[in-house]
């Protein structure tokens, strides 16, 4: 049996199996990645909810892992090496379990930089940009007057939106199989209804992107990392 003591996040969400990876997440649109990829990949894991309050994820305990605060991250005690190891940010998660597994990483080295790029595509613009356009539409910045700061997050989903109904024209999968990369992309696609910003950023004339989306949420392995873990 693994001996996961070296991480003190353990104390306060103990594993039940510590010989499988342990996830601490949430169902974000960022924390879903990480159980989608998992299910996808067959690697057996135990999911643990870590809410996004403070007491949870500013916690001693979860700070240890990720001293950035945020969902998700993983330790798995066979790491490189057959030594543990514990890692945070979505995207390099989603990079070290498709090299972990050699699945959902493309078939080539090609293939693998493009899946790359477009988790990268995903991390710097469609996930900070989409989650400012939900701050200044459903959050606290709703209740700003000046329109200004939405109008710009609108502008700017739009035209990442073009982007991707682009790129899909010709083919189901961002890269053209199925890869890390539209792990990475479609929950974020899935949160601007969460958002209640479809009509907003015109989406139904993005019918490439609203096909690909249907596609991703209609494999088995997505609709379990969806509520992985329950939110109750």
């Amino acid at each position: 049996m693994a001996d996961l003591s070296a991480f003190p996040i353990t104390s306060r969400w103990p594993a039940a199996n510590p010989d499988v990876i342990q996830l601490y997440s949430f169902p974000t649109p960022n924390g879903v990645k990480v159980s989608i990829a998992l299910e996808e990949m067959g690697l057996p894991y135990e999911a643990h909810k870590v809410t996004l309050s403070d007491t949870d994820v500013k916690s001693d305990a979860f700070l240890s892992l990720n001293p950035n605060n945020k969902i998700p991250a993983i330790v798995d005690p066979d790491g490189p090496g057959g030594a543990p190891i514990g890692l945070f940010e979505s995207g390099a998660i989603l990079i070290y379990l498709a090299e972990k597994s050699g699945k959902l990483i493309g078939d080539t080295p090609a293939e693998k930089y493009k899946a790359i790029q477009w988790v990268m595509f995903q991390m710097g613009g469609i996930g900070p940009m989409f989650g400012q356009l939900g701050y200044f539409s459903k959050f606290a910045g709703a209740e700003i007057e000046d329109p200004r700061p939405r109008q710009r997050y609108v502008d700017e989903a739009k035209r990442l939106l073009a982007v991707l109904d682009k790129e899909l024209a010709d083919k189901d999968w961002i890269i053209g199989s199925y890869s890390i990369a539209d792990i990475a992309i479609a929950p974020w696609l899935r949160g601007l209804d969460f958002y209640g910003v479809k009509e907003a950023v015109g989406w139904d004339s993005f019918p490439n992107v609203v096909a690909y989306l249907d596609r991703f949420l209609a494999r088995p392995a997505v609709q379990t990392g969806l509520v992985t873990p329950p939110r109750d």
